[in-house]
């Protein structure tokens, strides 16, 4: 079996962590454990959700991709996704869609990019709040350039990814199931 790697992608509050949880609880896909120069959330524990970095300490890794998104860094490290392949043959990761054309374009068929679509900005606001952003932090994201980037598919990316539009976690999870019996068949 090839060493796929799923990288979940699409706009702030469309559902990204919660398919990549649930790839990790039902497929035991380990998460690519990324970096971010962005303070933790309340909840949030560094080295399990992200690798809390700060602007010196950020640029001393190997990054397979990095970007600058809402002020803050965000990167995955080459070492990361090996990490996680040493696990399982297949992994997990939430990238912005500028991370997720990166991985396609270098890691080619050992990527496979599904697309999370909300059908409006209410929907994916809401879910920022209850989450827990910061309200000041969540007005200054939907405003972003990228932010608006986020909520299509990259162009480099159309017929090259998987499009679920998350309104109904069941019927989502129900589409990533059948994604991921495609791979789970390879010999």
């Amino acid at each position: 079996m090839e060493n796929r790697v799923f990288v979940i992608t699409g706009a702030a509050g469309s559902g990204k962590t919660t398919i990549r949880n649930y790839l990790h609880e039902k497929y035991g896909m380990p998460r690519v454990i990324t970096h971010t120069t962005r303070p933790p959330r309340g909840n949030e524990t560094d080295g399990v959700d992200y690798y809390f970095e700060n602007g010196d300490s950020f640029f001393k890794h190997h990054y397979l991709e990095s970007v600058l998104y809402a002020g803050n860094y965000y990167g995955s490290s080459y070492e990361g996704l090996q990490s996680a392949w040493q696990k399982n043959p297949f992994a997990c990761i939430v990238l912005d869609g500028a991370g997720a054309v990166t991985y396609k374009r270098k890691l080619g068929d050992q990527a496979v990019i599904i697309f999370l679509k909300v059908g409006d900005t209410e929907t994916l606001k809401k879910r920022m709040q209850i989450r827990g952003d910061d309200t000041t932090m969540v007005a200054k994201r939907i405003k972003s350039r990228e932010y608006t980037r986020d909520l299509e598919l990259p162009e480099p990316l159309i017929g090259k990814a998987y499009q679920i539009v998350n309104t109904d976690l069941r019927q989502t999870k129900e589409q990533v199931d059948k994604i991921v019996a495609k791979y789970l068949t390879e010999e």
